[in-house]
C-alpha cells in the first residue's frame, strides 16, 4: 500500500476527515493543508486505518469464588 493510500480506512473515518476538512477551509486554511490536518485528526481520534480488533477484549460474566 503506498503512502497516502485511504483504502484501509473505514467509511465513517472517511466522512470523519471531510467533515473536518470543510471545517478546516472555513477558518481560512488552504485545501491541501485542510486535507493533511483533517486526516491527522482522525488517525489521532481513532488510531489509523482498520483495525484487525487485536487488543479488543469481550468482557464476559464473571463468577464470584
Amino acid at each position: 500500500m503506498p503512502q497516502g493510500d485511504k483504502s484501509s480506512y473505514t467509511s465513517k473515518q472517511k466522512r470523519q476527515a471531510k467533515h473536518v476538512e470543510k471545517g478546516y477551509e472555513k477558518k481560512g486554511v488552504s485545501k491541501k493543508e485542510a486535507k493533511r490536518r483533517a486526516w491527522a485528526t482522525v488517525n489521532k481520534e481513532s488510531g489509523g486505518g482498520k483495525k484487525s480488533g487485536s487488543g479488543k477484549k469481550k468482557s464476559g460474566s464473571k463468577s464470584s469464588s
